[in-house]
């Protein structure tokens, strides 16, 4: 392992000897000029990492520059630019490839899995288009990472590990928004950049990704990484500690185990027996920071079977999480929901928006009822109804670079035992005590921990974990 601070500065360089003079340069006029407060509480790595940018710690002082939240680092005035000399890039698994590994040991042909697809209802050569339109741009993002002489290292989920993270300077997610998800989980160092590159637009949102018009003029982004004309941005992440009785810290890949709701369950168990560890107290930290959320729940909306008087036939009953939630070091509430979910400000555009945000006829209704009760005085009308949808609904979102967490109760059950004083809202840190049975808290959807009767799991934001991410304009 390596400290968070530790910042390969040996690896990257300023662009051409005209920019490292610039950086000197400005170096020299900040010596020169006073230090603001701050600059003694800046640490070294911090320091390097603004001289990267071609800006010195006083330089980034100055209004509309600086670290998190910064101006463009150049933009035609006196700053460098980014430019690394080992990128790992990180490529998703095309539904094509993953139908192809699923039945590889099957000993399929081709045409076997063209007709296989077939009765499930899929369609091979979409599936096989969409996956050759991956390829190319793959393609196309490493040759001008090569034609730039920068040093490649082309790796798939399964070759994706911390040593690959420690031998690059970047660290570029080919594929969508969950392919950037997982560059992102094993990159701890905060000054490691982690850039996206959405590879099949026309079927992935990339959110978290470059703008789409990258994908097909890669070497346009790359230059504007060497001359400065972009922004740092810092994903905040949320960390997790895990501690009780009977906990388990060993992770389970959810991607890897593509698992039912029965084969996730032994998954866990054979986890557990394999670690030998029954009880933990802890608090332990988890070896993985969240950059969309953190979801607690039963498993898999798990369900438990009865069987009937007919041996033939069984009914299911859907079995709500129960747990006890204290927000903000609050008092401690028993709760039973469909689950929790806690996220940060980059995930408030993804579940957990999906999660809260309100319809267009539910407002309508809303204000019929208020208006009708003598409580809205001014015409109703489509107009008044889609801006309070949509004040409300943008109301959930916020910047991903805000040290704060958005909690939210899916369908809580309220009753003289159970009740849900807040079913949302911003907080700093939530702390979950399991009372379910079969329970797991997934991480950005990808890992799962066990997470049943007596484990505690504290939920909290620091800004340590912060990943390092670009933004370029359009």
């Amino acid at each position: 392992m390596f400290s968070a601070w530790g910042f390969p500065c040996g690896r990257l360089r300023l662009v051409g000897r005209a920019a490292a003079r610039r950086s000197a340069l400005l170096c020299q006029r900040a010596a020169a000029s006073p230090s603001p407060p701050w600059l003694p509480l800046l640490g070294g790595a911090h320091r390097r990492l603004l001289a990267l940018g071609g800006l010195s710690p006083s330089a980034a002082a100055a209004p509309g520059r600086g670290v998190a939240g910064a101006a463009p680092c150049g933009s035609g005035e006196a700053g460098g630019g980014f430019r690394p000399s080992r990128v790992a890039v990180v490529v998703k698994t095309t539904r094509y490839e993953f139908e192809q590994q699923r039945y590889r040991y099957a000993g399929l042909s081709e045409e076997d899995l063209k007709q296989l697809l077939a009765l499930k209802g899929s369609n091979y050569a979409g599936l096989l288009e969409r996956h050759r339109i991956h390829t190319k741009n793959v393609e196309h993002v490493v040759d001008s990472l090569r034609n730039e002489r920068i040093e490649v290292r082309l790796v798939k989920r399964r070759e994706y590990n911390e040593e690959t993270v420690r031998w690059a300077d970047a660290v570029i997610s080919a594929g969508g928004d969950g392919t950037m998800l997982l560059a992102a989980s094993k990159v701890f160092d905060k000054f490691k950049p982690v850039i996206g590159i959405n590879t099949d637009p026309e079927r992935s949102e990339g959110h978290l990704c470059l703008p789409v018009r990258y994908t097909h003029s890669f070497p346009e982004a790359l230059q504007k990484l060497y001359r400065g004309e972009f922004r740092w941005q810092w994903r905040q992440r949320i960390r997790l500690y895990l501690e009780g009785t009977g906990i388990n810290t060993t992770p389970v890949d959810l991607h890897e185990q593509q698992l039912s709701q029965e084969q996730h369950s032994r998954a866990h168990i054979n986890e557990r027996f394999q670690d030998q560890r029954s009880d933990i107290s802890g608090p332990h930290l988890l070896p993985v920071r969240a950059l969309n959320e953190v979801f607690i729940g039963e498993s898999l909306s798990s369900r438990e079977n009865f069987k009937s008087c007919k041996p033939s036939f069984k009914f299911s009953l859907h079995r709500a999480s129960y747990y006890e939630i204290s927000v903000d070091d609050g008092p401690w509430e028993k709760q039973k929901s469909s689950g929790l979910n806690v996220c940060t400000g980059t995930g408030s555009k993804a579940w957990s928006y999906n999660i809260n945000k309100v319809a267009h006829q539910a407002i309508e209704e809303i204000l019929k009822m208020a208006k009708k009760h003598g409580s809205l005085n001014m015409p109703l009308n489509m107009e008044l109804v889609h801006k309070v949808t949509n004040d409300y609904n943008e109301s959930l979102l916020y910047s991903p670079e805000e040290p704060k967490m958005f909690f939210s109760v899916r369908e809580p059950i309220v009753n003289r035992v159970f009740s849900s004083s807040r079913q949302r809202g911003f907080s700093s840190k939530v702390c979950v005590r399991s009372r379910c049975w079969d329970a797991c808290m997934v991480v950005d959807g990808g890992t799962s921990f066990e997470f049943n009767d007596g484990a505690i799991a504290s939920i909290l934001i620091d800004t340590e974990d912060s990943l390092c991410t670009v933004l370029l304009e359009e």
